[in-house]
């Protein structure tokens, strides 16, 4: 139990840091005293830095597959699949606005090919859930067979820039996105706006 706590508090550490300074800009020795462990114990589970980065990727990954497979397996109608998606999507980004720039960064950057390979997968796969829902919605004609793949970039265009940029939509010089109340406030109103303009352009009126 010992080994499993002090493991779950290296990946603990190495989030927070990976979110604050960046994957260059964290180190294992920093990754070690935040978490009380050693060099060697980090070595032992992760092999290296990116094998620690690897491992939260994975974790995060396999958290918002769960999440999307729950939501494409409701007994609901396609439209109220897709606004769960929406808002869902939004609660990830927004719990962890840091980490979600830092894998920004990465795919933009490509220098750790393992780690942008993983990323990738992992948008591919969550891609493909949803545009199963898309296509559910076309084939029972709620929705217009509009580009489906387009419209899921723009969905998550639009929450990536907002949430790095909040003062794109934000003129309050005071606005903190790490303020609890203030994240969730914006995070709301980003979901709703997203889920009425899904809505005004795909949804067949009387459907």
């Amino acid at each position: 139990m010992e080994k499993t706590d002090k493991k779950t508090e290296i990946l603990r550490a190495a989030e927070m840091l990976f979110s604050e300074f960046g994957f260059e800009g964290t180190s294992t020795r920093q990754i070690a005293k935040e978490s009380g462990a050693n060099m060697a114990m980090i070595n032992y589970y992760f092999g290296s830095k990116e094998g620690v980065f690897l491992e939260i990727m994975e974790a995060r990954i396999s958290g918002h597959k769960s999440t999307l497979k729950e939501i494409s397996e409701l007994q609901v109608s396609p439209v109220d699949k897709l606004m769960k998606v929406i808002d869902q999507y939004t609660k990830k980004i927004f719990s962890n606005v840091c980490f979600h720039r830092m894998m920004q960064r990465e795919l933009s950057l490509g220098q750790r090919p393992e780690i942008y390979s993983k990323i990738k997968d992992a948008i591919r796969e969550n891609r493909l859930v949803i545009e199963e829902i898309f296509a559910d919605g076309v084939k029972d004609g709620s929705f217009r067979a509009v580009d489906g793949r387009m419209l899921i970039a723009t969905i998550f265009g639009a929450i990536t820039s907002v949430s790095s940029q909040p003062d794109k939509v934000i003129d309050d010089p005071k606005f903190d996105i790490e303020n609890d109340k203030q994240r969730e406030e914006l995070r709301q109103r980003l979901s709703a706006f997203l889920q009425h303009l899904v809505q005004s352009y795909i949804i067949i009126p009387n459907k």
